[in-house]
């Protein structure tokens, strides 16, 4: 996931056992890894705000705290944003 010493873009938000949240987390660390950008994950199980406001649109992938896609991430549409 995120690497310490790269900040923080890229936040990943789902939930484990979810199949999608799962393909998303592999596009988001081929692309963040390419580009040297750090990436984290939060499970909206861990926080209820998230849980409130996501749950029907997991995964959701945040970009310096902005929604970028809902369900499905576009590598190429990741890629162009953070560049």
């Amino acid at each position: 996931m995120s690497q310490e010493s790269q900040t923080v873009r890229v936040t990943l938000i789902g939930k484990p056992d979810c199949h999608l949240c799962a393909d998303a987390r592999g596009v988001i660390a081929t692309v963040c890894a390419e580009l040297g950008v750090g990436w984290q994950e939060v499970s909206i199980l861990d926080d209820p705000e998230l849980a409130d406001e996501y749950w029907d649109k997991i995964p959701v992938t945040l970009i310096d705290g902005d929604v970028h896609d809902i369900y499905r991430v576009d590598p190429a549409r990741l890629r162009s944003k953070l560049t």
